[in-house]
């Protein structure tokens, strides 16, 4: 077993406003903490990995297959392996939440 704080981790901006910290890797899911700021947008993409997450405050809009679905503290949400999606934080306070992705996920490529 492994044990590490959160501040232990590397925390990347991955877009504008967008951090993301990696929390725990495994050999068959990752957990990731989100962390975006006021205005900030996870631009559309998809992955491999099964989605599965938690807002821990602010909130926000998910954009899936053109569909909006709102979002705010305390809601949990999944998304199936290779389905389009964006987020944005349409809040004024920070949003924050944690992701698990199966299998693992690194940090994704969409960072220009």
């Amino acid at each position: 077993m492994q044990v590490e704080a959160h501040s232990a981790n590397e925390t990347v901006e991955v877009v504008d406003g967008v951090h993301l910290t990696q929390l725990a890797v495994g050999e068959r899911t990752s957990v990731q903490h989100v962390h975006m700021e006021p205005g900030a947008v996870v631009p559309e993409h998809s992955h491999e990995h099964e989605q599965v997450g938690y807002i821990t405050s602010g909130s926000g809009v998910f954009v899936v297959d053109g569909e909006e679905f709102p979002v705010s503290s305390g809601d949990s949400y999944h998304l199936a392996a290779d389905e389009p999606h964006s987020l944005e934080n349409t809040g004024e306070e920070p949003l924050d939440g944690i992701d698990v992705f199966a299998p693992p996920r690194a940090n994704p490529d969409w960072q220009d």
